[in-house]
């Protein structure tokens, strides 16, 4: 749940602030140099001393930490190396009778001078009257792509043609001109015709003329001379009007792309438009509600009141019943096995302790004979996992433990094809063979080399292992793919394997919050996605009397071509609150959204755009119980579907088993 440590330092030197005060007047924290200029790739280090009251050097240990590790790493004894340029902060840390003595070294990272200006999407014809998007590539001296700069554009002839403020240029009358961009010492020009535009009518139609909210109306236009010939390659640009809301101060009606495709967010009329220079056509349509609104009603609820709870799995046993597995978080190493066979009446059947404070993942293989706990915070620091024989679930036995390159503590971890697919120490997973439980063996390992680098968790499907990589995002990786695996078509099976982890692709995004994957083929369109799930705590870590308002969103990512060509389509976006886990069956998405709590979503069809406003959310639910850790706070950790019911693991409030029913009061959104 708290994912990253160095976060978790923060907010340990946040809560000693009344006390720093206090130790600063008596000791002092000196860092030289106090502050440091640097350019990309440049190493240097710093140096700290604590002095006493009197003005003598101490004996205190100081740890350096940096803020942005990815942009600026340095070690605890203070060798700093810059990456990435920027502004950014090292942070010395010194424990000084008791107290925590601090100190910020501002770090500025210097951008290489700019080397090229590239205008990347030129047409090879640009018809006047016309308005088009203009795209430039600026490179410096490393390589390096720089988004942040502000080009200085002009044009030789404005009355021909010109640019805007917005990096558009606006086609005006046929002739010659000149475009330039200018960017610190660097300049580049380009010699453009502007031509006479042939296009006198424009042809629009759509794939259909009533929808409901969230389905994806396709449209095609084309543009025509007075000869009614087609114009391919002249610009077309679409936009649409919306009738509805009766004055309701409503947001967003809708989203239209300008590849032709529109997805309504409201109930109403919409008129579709197609323009090309002056000529212009339009298509209706009405948008009906999507009413897929269900009631999600509690079976039973397996308290937990006294610790926090961590994942959960459930599956049916050897014997038939139906069974589950939760950790616990931050308490004394338990893992509670729960026979849910009536959901109405669910009972702890046994309990298994292991020394750690979390169990924070549990996972069942495929036979339903084999259980594996993560540890962290072990008393002997022997982290690692622990395989259980689960075959009797009244009766579980512990088979092995293995710490081998674990010790920095397990987080995550997954069961494929008798291997264990462990996150080792928020860095890698290592890729645990289990053929023989009570003789575990490590096989390989994956693990980014990017600066900074993290992983929270990992998912394997048919054989290929999703990882959520935080600032990386969702790596795509072959362990053993099968031809049944639902990837994008140029993939060859087998191309990697459990001993050979081979990269297939990848998917980052900027917030750097990618905490849980999920691959997800649409039983409805046959297309492809990985969801990826953020996790963002903007207020820090929650705490027992202190929780905290968590942000972030699901991410619709589709492959078509190739893990090369992976694109964000759409999102599932609640507000003032963060996703943790999630699970797929069907065309439905069952996500844990924290203290928003679990949250039911139709992802069938196309999907474009935020799904939360298009009425997608089948239903809702809070767990949250008056006697819980935290009372009356929802804090939801994980859903799994299983057997027509809804299990959720809530953080504050233990286990819970829900039913969709039908709801016969249907939303009018």
């Amino acid at each position: 749940m708290i994912p990253d440590k160095t976060g978790f330092l923060v907010t340990l030197i946040l809560f000693f602030t009344p006390l720093l005060a206090f130790t600063q007047s008596q000791s002092k924290l000196v860092v030289e140099p106090s502050s440091l200029s640097l350019e990309v790739d440049e190493q240097t280090s710093l140096d700290a001393t604590v002095y006493d009251a009197n003005g003598k050097a101490t004996q205190d240990t100081v740890i350096f930490y940096s803020r942005a590790r990815a942009s600026v790493s340095v070690t605890p004894e203070g060798q700093v190396k810059a990456f990435e340029p920027g502004r950014f902060k090292i942070v010395a840390v010194a424990v000084n009778q008791g107290a925590q003595l601090t100190e910020i070294v501002p770090v500025e990272v210097a951008h290489p001078p700019i080397e090229t200006i590239s205008l990347t999407n030129l047409p090879a014809n640009i018809y006047a009257g016309t308005t088009l998007p203009l795209h430039f590539s600026v490179t410096d001296a490393s390589g390096r792509e720089r988004d942040e700069v502000d080009l200085a554009l002009s044009s030789s002839d404005p009355s021909i043609a010109e640019v805007n403020q917005f990096e558009q240029l606006a086609a005006k009358n046929p002739g010659m001109v000149t475009l330039t961009a200018a960017a610190e010492s660097m300049s580049r020009s380009w010699e453009l015709e502007v031509l006479p535009n042939p296009v006198a009518k424009i042809q629009l139609t759509a794939d259909a003329s009533e929808v409901r909210t969230g389905d994806v109306v396709h449209l095609e236009a084309k543009p025509l001379t007075s000869e009614g010939e087609t114009v391919a390659d002249a610009p077309v640009t679409y936009s649409f009007t919306y009738t509805g809301g009766e004055g309701r101060g409503e947001g967003a009606a809708g989203k239209i792309e300008q590849d032709g495709r529109f997805v309504a967010n409201k109930p109403g009329l919409y008129t579709l438009i197609a323009k090309s220079a002056s000529a212009v056509d339009e298509h209706m349509i009405r948008v009906t509600p999507r009413n897929v609104q269900k009631d999600l009603r509690v079976v039973g609820h397996g308290q937990v009141l006294d610790k926090h709870t961590s994942d959960l799995w459930v599956w049916e046993g050897v014997d038939g019943r139906d069974y589950a597995v939760t950790g616990t978080w931050g308490a004394a190493g338990e893992a509670f096995f729960w026979d849910v066979t009536d959901p109405a009446k669910m009972q702890i059947v046994d309990t298994v302790t292991v020394d750690a404070r979390t169990v924070n993942d549990v996972k069942i293989s495929e036979d339903g004979r084999i259980c594996v706990l993560t540890r962290e915070g072990a008393s002997d620091r022997k982290n690692g996992i622990v395989i259980l024989d689960v075959t009797d679930p009244r009766n579980v036995k512990r088979i092995s433990e293995y710490n081998e390159g674990l010790t920095g503590g397990v987080h995550n971890a997954f069961i494929w094809n008798d291997h264990v697919f462990a996150v080792n120490n928020g860095r890698r997973y290592d890729i645990i063979n289990i053929e023989d439980p009570a003789n575990p063996k490590t096989v390989s390992r994956f693990e980014l080399d990017t600066p900074g680098h993290a992983v929270h968790d990992v998912w394997v499907e048919n054989g290929i292992a999703y990882s959520s990589n935080w600032k990386d995002g969702v790596q795509i990786v072959d362990v053993g793919s099968t031809p049944q695996a639902h990837t994008p078509e140029k993939h060859d099976a087998g191309v990697g394997s459990p001993d050979n982890p081979v990269k297939l692709g990848s998917y980052t995004y900027p917030s750097g919050w990618n905490h849980a994957a999920f691959p997800f083929k649409s039983q409805s369109t046959g297309d492809f996605y990985v969801i990826a799930g953020d996790e963002a705590f903007p207020n820090g870590i929650a705490i027992r009397d202190q929780p905290t308002i968590p942000d972030g969103w699901i991410h619709f990512i589709k492959f078509e071509d190739g893990w090369d060509q992976p694109r964000e389509v759409a999102r599932y976006q609640v507000p003032e609150a963060g996703t943790h886990n999630f699970w797929v069956k069907g065309d439905t998405l069952y996500v844990a959204y924290y203290n928003a709590g679990l949250r039911v979503v139709d992802i069938s069809g196309d999907l474009m755009g935020n799904l939360y406003e298009q009425g997608r959310e089948i239903a809702k639910f809070l767990p949250m119980h008056h006697e819980a850790i935290v009372p009356n706070a929802a804090m939801s950790w994980g859903p799994q579907p299983y057997k027509g019911y809804i299990f959720v693991s809530d953080w504050n409030s233990g286990l819970w088993a829900l039913k969709l029913e039908e709801n016969t009061r249907r939303s009018s959104r």
